[in-house]
Order: structure tokens, then C-alpha cells, then sequence
């Protein structure tokens, strides 16, 4: 189908750049397609604890709600990036868009947690090409001297509707239902794709005989998948069961072939002689563990809130705002940061700023009023990611030649979607493991009966929700909310010590890879703050 632009279009090598009157109709198809997939991420963590109570489950089962769709994603950006490239940038946008918004109605009418699951998982593989589409799609669409306008005001908007989708998705799923929070994504997907039939030219890279890297592609979604599953359900099964055992070594193998792959491929997915590079390698290190950390304390977070600290759905929406508005607020000043002293400098504090702010959310226990508890932490780690997300995209984009500049940043990406994933299976599991070890210490003070304690015991892996038997009287009742409540604080307050570790972890590895490069470099593209 053309485009209104198609017969007025300048040919760039093999990509069609629109016409004056189509670009601002270009960037609301990409900030809407791209804010659905974002604003997704932040929603589903806020619904969490309302989908537990709909259908019932565990916290493994929470676990693979938000893990399916992470797997998916995460395993495959790369591949739906180059897939742009090679089979035409709008026809695997709109496919993306198309999967995607298929899979949020499945998931809406999701009768049971499997289902619920399954759907998300066609979701991730949806969002893996609408998330590097609608940036090539302005890369492709807007000439040199246009597009670092049109990036930023890309930026810009994806994080003003990130910042208010939350707050909309946990309205919905206090006054209506948690299936609102998938059913939003349709009418914001009708649009994208009625806007991008009618404005969105078609274009592909300009070098010919390009491939796409099928077999990297099973292999690192073969491997995630093998360690992802085997980290979650050790904590429903245990170590010596056969099928975590099986598939953490499946999974490892599959990704040391992964790893084999790649170095003999000819057109990889992932070319390693870009982590020769000390820039390279120590920028992807830092993401790999400050992501982790934030990746596990969105998960924990919402149900800290929703189900310890009795928050409505939308105060939980709208809890991290201070956050996503600080990053929004101070990313023109940030990029300031880079041109006076190089990103080296910043990318040492920032992390440390973010370990500050975990620490302050390690405070609290139960109860006071939310300035005064969480407020501040949401301040000071907003400030922490601020300083360093600019510079990050700066050293990782200034380590590669400017026409590897899109692999490296999509790297980048993927290194902060992958450390969100295994972050939450496996600090998951240790959560379980604390709020377990927390209550069966105490717990018995109560002297209830013993099979009451096994009900109590079998509940534990529902974490803040596990169940108050019943035939307990209103005393006894209230000491054991409390001591769940207890538990869970418990957890997470270990939890986020943890995060703060790799934090400085992550600044120590800044410190001691970064070489300083040319204050005046900057980067084009952005790591999303990963929040599923």
C-alpha cells in the first residue's frame, strides 16, 4: 500500500524518505507503538498482585507472567531489528504491532495463569519487533539533519506516556479490572497501524544480501529460556529435581553454542570483536548489573505496595513518577554532563548515587506516609540513573564505527532486558528463600496446630499473599497477617542491599574498563529504563 508521500518520496539508497507533510504523522506512529510496548511493562507489574488474586498463584507463576514476555523480547530485539532491515522496515513494524496487540487480548481474556502466560510470551515475540522498529522506522524515514530532532522528541514523549501509563493502567485495575491493562493496548494499536498504512513509507538497508542469524536467534532464546526456567521453578521444586537440572544444563549449553555460533557466523547477531573494545565491554558490564537491580526491585516493588503497604492500584501507578520524571527532566543536563567531562566520570557517580537510592527504599518497614518513606528513594535513584543513562549510550555508542553504531546500541538494550530477566529468576528465588526463612522462624510463637502450620507453609510461595488459615481467631489472625507482612519486608530489605551491591558493582566496573573518550562525542539512542 503508498503512502500519500510515496510518489513525492526522495530516494536514499534503498530507503524512501517521506515527504514534510508525513513526518510528524511518522513520529506518532513510532512514540505510540513504542509507549505501548514501555507503557506495558510498567502496567503488568502494577497488575501483578491483582492478577495473584484473580486467578490465583504462586510467585512463581507472577514470576513467569512478567518473565514469558521478557524471554521473548529479550532473546529476539536483535533479530526483529535486523529482520527490518532485510525484509522492510514498516511490513515487521506492523507485524510487531499486530502480534502484539493479539496477544494483549488473549491476555485479557486469560481464564487461568497458563493461559495468561502463553499469551504474554506471543506478546514479547510482538514487542521484539515493534520495539526496533519504530526507531529505525524514524532512522530510515528523516534525513541526517532532521534526526536528532526527531530522536529527541521520540525520547521525550515515550517518557511522558511511560510516566502516565501506570497511573491510567492502575485506575483501570482498581475501578474496572486488572484484563483493562492488556485491553488498553487496542484501541493505541488501531491507530499506529491505521497511521502507518496511510504514512509510514517502506524502506531497507541499503546493503544487499544481508541474512538474519536464525540460528543465534533459537540458540539464545533456547539458552534463556533452559536457565531462566531452571532459576524459577527451583524454588517450587528444588536442585536435584530432574527438570531443573535438565534444563539449567540445556540452557548453558545452548548458550555456549550460542556463543560458538556467533564467532563463526557471517552475519552474527551479536559480533563479539565489538567487546575487544574496553568502552564497549565495560559500559555493557555496568548495564548488565545496575539493570539486574532495577529489574528485581520493579518486580518486588508493586507488591510491596499493593499487598504489605495496602497502597491502592493507582497510588502504586503513580508511585514511581518521581522517577521516570526526573529521568525525563534532567536528560538535556545529563548529556551536559558528557561535553564538560566525558562519560567516564558520571558513569563512576551515577551508579553510586543509585546505590544510595536503593538503600533508602531498604528503610521503611510498614505503614507512614509515602513522602516520607518512599518519596525520597524515588528522588535519589532517579537522579543516580540520570546522570548515567546519557553517558552509558555514549560509551557504548562512541566504542563502535559510526556504522556499527545501531548493533552496538541494540547490544546495549539487550544486555538490560537479559540482566532484568535473570535478575528476577534468580534474586526472585532468593526472595522466596528469606520471606521463607523469615516467617518459619517465627511463626511458631503463635502455637498453632500443626496442620495449620503446614498450610501456612505450603502457602509460602505466594509470597505477601500467602493464606491465613482458616479457624484462626481475630488475635492470632492479625499476629499472623503481621508476621507476613514482616516476612515480605524482610525479604525485601535483603533484597535491596543486594541491588545497592551491584550498583557499586556496576560503578566498579565503570571505574576500571572506561577509558575517557572525546567529551564532545554523543550518542543517539537511549537504554530504556527496563521495568518488567
Amino acid at each position: 500500500m503508498k503512502t500519500p508521500c510515496d510518489e513525492m518520496a526522495i530516494e536514499a539508497g534503498s530507503a524512501a524518505v517521506p515527504c514534510a507533510e508525513a513526518e510528524p504523522w511518522i513520529l506518532v506512529v513510532a512514540i505510540l507503538g513504542s509507549s505501548m510496548a514501555f507503557i506495558d511493562s510498567t502496567v503488568v507489574n502494577v497488575a501483578l498482585p491483582a492478577i495473584q488474586s484473580g486467578l490465583g498463584g504462586t510467585v512463581t507463576d507472577m514470576q513467569w507472567v512478567v518473565e514469558s514476555y521478557a524471554l521473548l523480547l529479550s532473546a529476539l530485539i536483535l533479530t526483529g531489528g535486523a529482520s527490518g532491515d532485510v525484509f522492510g522496515r514498516r511490513r515487521m513494524f506492523l507485524l510487531g504491532v499486530s502480534v502484539f496487540v493479539t496477544a494483549s487480548v488473549a491476555c485479557g481474556l486469560a481464564g487461568n495463569i497458563r493461559e495468561l502466560v502463553i499469551a504474554r510470551a506471543v506478546q514479547g515475540l510482538g514487542a521484539a519487533f515493534l520495539v526496533p522498529g519504530s526507531l529505525s522506522i524514524i532512522s530510515a524515514s528523516f534525513s541526517e539533519s532532521k534526526r536528532g530532532r526527531a530522536i529527541g522528541t521520540w525520547s521525550g514523549f515515550t517518557a511522558i506516556t511511560t510516566a502516565a501509563g501506570p497511573v491510567l493502567g492502575g485506575w483501570l485495575i482498581q475501578h474496572a479490572s486488572w484484563r483493562w491493562a492488556f485491553f488498553l493496548n487496542v484501541p493505541i494499536a488501531t491507530a499506529v497501524i491505521a497511521l502507518t498504512l496511510r504514512w509510514v513509507p517502506e524502506s531497507r538497508a541499503e546493503k544487499k544480501g544481508e541474512e538474519i542469524d536464525w540460528m543465534g536467534a533459537l540458540l539464545a532464546t533456547a539458552g534463556l529460556t533452559g536457565v531462566t526456567y531452571g532459576f524459577i521453578e527451583s524454588s517450587s521444586r528444588n536442585w536435584t529435581n530432574a527438570a531443573v537440572g535438565g534444563a539449567l544444563l540445556a540452557g548453558g549449553a545452548c548458550l555456549v553454542g550460542f556463543w560458538y555460533a556467533e564467532k563463526r557466523s557471517g552475519s552474527p547477531m551479536v559480533p563479539f570483536d565489538l567487546f575487544r573494545s574496553a568502552n564497549f565491554s565495560g559500559g555493557n558490564l555496568l548495564t548488565f548489573f545496575l539493570y539486574a537491580a532495577l529489574g528485581i526491585f520493579f518486580f518486588l516493588f508493586p507488591l510491596n505496595l499493593i499487598q504489605v503497604q495496602h497502597y491502592s492500584a493507582t497510588a502504586t501507578g503513580a508511585a514511581a513518577l518521581p522517577f521516570i520524571l526526573l529521568m525525563f527532566l534532567l536528560s538535556r543536563w545529563s548529556g551536559g554532563l558528557v561535553a564538560r567531562f566525558g562519560a567516564k566520570r558520571p558513569l563512576v557517580i551515577g551508579p553510586l548515587i543509585a546505590a544510595i537510592g536503593f538503600l533508602c527504599f531498604s528503610i521503611p518497614s510498614t505503614g507512614g506516609s509515602y513522602w516520607r518513606t518512599f518519596f525520597p528513594g524515588f528522588v535519589v535513584l532517579g537522579l543516580g540513573m540520570a546522570v548515567t543513562v546519557a553517558p552509558l549510550t555514549t560509551a557504548v555508542m562512541g566504542a563502535a564505527s559510526r556504522n556499527r553504531a545501531g548493533t552496538a546500541s541494540g547490544i546495549n538494550n539487550a544486555v538490560a532486558r537479559v540482566a532484568g530477566l535473570l535478575a528476577i529468576a534468580v534474586l526472585g528465588m532468593v526472595m522466596l528463600g528469606l520471606f521463607s526463612h523469615y516467617l518459619n522462624g517465627h511463626v511458631g510463637a503463635l502455637g498453632l496446630p500443626d496442620e495449620m502450620l503446614r498450610a501456612v507453609k505450603l502457602s509460602e510461595i505466594k509470597l505477601a499473599a500467602t493464606t491465613v488459615p482458616d479457624g484462626l481467631n481475630a488475635a492470632a489472625a492479625a499476629k499472623l497477617g503481621g508476621m507476613i507482612a514482616a516476612a515480605f519486608v524482610f525479604g525485601f530489605r535483603t533484597i535491596l542491599l543486594i541491588c545497592a551491591g551491584l550498583s557499586v558493582v556496576s560503578s566498579g566496573f565503570a571505574w576500571w574498563m572506561l577509558r575517557e573518550n572525546d567529551p564532545k562525542h554523543t550518542g543517539m539512542a537511549s537504554v530504556q529504563p527496563n521495568t518488567d
